[in-house]
């Protein structure tokens, strides 16, 4: 193991065989495996989804993010003069800051310079291209990303598919069933440019479960953006910076968790998003949460910030040198959770977003 150093990349790194990169999910829902770790005792169990209730009762809220996915991912060209078609583009939707006007992340052979001009294809290939311009180049963004101007919009036409992660390979596309397969059974929100996670594995019969053994669930709302999902590049973890996500924490939800922290109950945060949502909304001076609409660039590392109101954890298991895993690291303890992640990958756990599940008690 790496000597530890809290601010080096390096230090959050693991060797991870290709083969236990998850390609679907398994089914059921929550038939899929889970590892418990007790931070108090450094014990690591093993067992399976829907064995998750017994480790829960009356005292715990359990809290989820309700977003829903959008079909953010599209395809196009570049539009050259006198109605010339140019090199293909990709352009993946991550949030929309006016009417029309979408930031996102492009990719394509041209340099990404504000003027130039892009054309959105219809993935069904039945309806006409929708064109759009760069108000804003990459470079003068700090994240890389561009804000693009449409005629029309292509993500409230469906012009676009579910962005499924890179590493999740579809021979010839999207498959039909990645479309309810990559929803959470109770997303509502739309405006995400990548799943939650941690809930893919919930179904109406743990939470039925779960309601039986007392434990209250509450919701929030995070978009999970270029935030959530981009790599770490800077060798000092210290130097990355996080691009900014939307959350929403509603007036009721809040009293409810701040009712429940006050009677020494524990929140369980569903996903590393939920994570981000509760620990940014949490003003540390006044104890109480801010409400409404937000937003976040919290980074969550071992020497960063503590947790204020989450009491255990519930997650996927996360890409190495990724602030996803900081984040596990910084509430598990380093060397405990690289222990957990080891023995996933000895035992043959599933990683990643069609993965197996972690909970950190």
């Amino acid at each position: 193991m790496v000597p530890f150093d809290p601010f080096s990349l390096d230090s959050y790194d693991f060797d991870l065989p290709e083969r236990l990169i998850a390609q679907k999910p398994v089914e059921p829902r929550d038939s899929s495996r889970l590892l418990v770790v007790d931070r108090a005792s450094g014990e690591i169990s093993h067992r399976t989804f829907r064995d998750l209730p017994e480790y829960l009762g009356s005292n715990d809220s359990i809290v989820l993010n309700n977003t829903r996915v959008i079909r953010a991912r599209m395809k196009g060209h570049r539009r050259l003069p006198e109605g010339k078609i140019g090199g293909e583009i990709e352009f993946v939707a991550l949030e929309k800051i006016a009417p029309l006007t979408w930031e996102g992340l492009l990719r394509s052979s041209a340099r990404q310079l504000a003027g130039m001009e892009i054309a959105i294809q219809d993935s069904r290939e039945t309806r006409e291209p929708i064109p759009g311009v760069l108000v804003r180049g990459s470079s003068e963004s700090p994240s890389g990303t561009v804000v693009v101007q449409f005629e029309s919009d292509p993500v409230d036409q469906g012009y676009g598919n579910l962005p499924l992660p890179h590493y999740i390979e579809r021979a010839g596309g999207l498959k039909p069933e990645d479309e309810e397969n990559y929803q959470t059974v109770f997303s509502k929100t739309e405006g995400s440019a990548a799943a939650p996670t941690a809930g893919l594995h919930f179904t109406p019969a743990v939470f039925e479960r779960l309601a039986a053994r007392g434990v209250r669930r509450e919701e929030v709302t995070l978009h999970v953006g270029l935030g959530t999902f981009r790599p770490v590049k800077t060798s000092d973890i210290r130097s990355h910076s996080m691009h900014e996500e939307r959350y929403f924490l509603d007036e009721g939800t809040a009293d409810r968790i701040q009712n429940q922290l006050s009677s020494g109950g524990r929140i369980v945060a569903v996903g590393t998003t939920s994570v981000r949502t509760l620990e940014s909304a949490w003003d540390r001076d006044s104890k109480k949460f801010r409400t409404g609409e937000q937003r976040t660039s919290i980074f969550i590392h071992p020497e960063g910030r503590g947790f204020e109101v989450v009491g255990a954890l519930l997650t996927n298991f996360h890409l190495p040198k990724s602030t996803l895993l900081m984040l596990v690291c910084a509430f598990a303890g380093r060397e405990l959770a690289l222990e957990a992640y080891r023995q996933a990958v000895e035992r043959e756990y599933r990683f990643f977003s069609y993965g197996d599940a972690m909970l950190i008690l």
